[in-house]
């Protein structure tokens, strides 16, 4: 059985294998615990977004443009115009392998049994050998972005996702930094056009968190897992009811009144 059968098999209470569960399906579960539920037990997925696929180019060149400074054993001018003294990029030999989708770092997590998974972006390290997850991020806005919004906000998702890193290399027995940093570009749009060429505005700004609550988390997914129940219209990480869960009731409560009404 190849990676994508297995990967795609539901999960079932009381398999004896480790079963995979990625970043995106912890932020999943932190944002609904019913859509998480109906994914790994039913694999009824959520409606899928369009493809970013600009940030995905803009992510891959910041990759090559930073590798080349690593291989060189100095700083990015971008970690010298925002005075990161005694920060490098990190140089080891399974980078590639935590920046590959569907491997990325991993970690069997044994009180719960299950296979967790990142891909980073970028890893950094101190001048007191401290690994520094680094998140690249892409957009477009009137004004670029210096930092992240407001917690209890969106963008929590952003902070959750590097505190996730931080746990899962820190369970690989590096000594992991509180503080990450994220390198977001801004595309402008104020220019008198487009012309083939579209101008980024790049700031790097830390986030300095906690990954305590991913273990407890964890424990919580798993329960969840186990359960025959399906749980309850759920919750959105920014509080409130999710969004998806509300489309649902309302298409399925629209269509049996539909039907009813037919049979009258």
């Amino acid at each position: 059985m190849n990676y994508w059968q297995e990967r795609s098999k539901p999960y079932q209470p009381g398999q004896s294998e480790p079963f995979k569960v990625s970043r995106s399906k912890i932020e999943l579960f932190m944002q609904c615990p019913r859509c998480f539920w109906l994914d790994v037990r039913l694999k009824i997925k959520r409606p899928s977004s369009p493809p970013f696929n600009i940030n995905k180019a803009i992510d891959e060149l910041f990759k090559k443009e930073f590798d080349v400074y690593r291989e060189k054993g100095v700083q990015h001018p971008l970690m010298k115009d925002n005075n990161l003294d005694g920060i490098l990029p990190f140089k080891h030999k399974e980078l590639d392998t935590w920046r590959e989708n569907f491997t990325g770092v991993t970690h069997v997590h044994e009180p719960t049994n299950l296979h967790v998974f990142g891909a980073v972006d970028d890893v950094w390290v101190d001048k007191n050998g401290n690994l520094i997850v680094v998140d690249y991020k892409a957009t477009a806005k009137d004004k670029p972005v210096r930092k992240l919004g407001p917690e209890g906000g969106w963008q929590d998702m952003y902070r959750r996702q590097m505190e996730i890193y931080q746990w899962l290399l820190k369970q690989n027995g590096f000594d992991v930094s509180d503080t990450g940093y994220f390198v977001y570009a801004t595309g402008t749009q104020d220019r008198d056009g487009f012309n083939n060429v579209v101008e980024f505005d790049t700031y790097v700004f830390p986030h300095t968190g906690s990954s305590e609550w991913v273990e407890k988390a964890l424990l919580e997914m798993k329960k969840v897992m186990d359960s025959d129940t399906m749980p309850p219209v759920g919750r959105a990480a920014m509080g409130g009811p999710c969004e998806h869960c509300e489309y649902a009731k309302a298409r399925t409560q629209l269509t049996l009144e539909a039907l009813q009404n037919r049979q009258k």
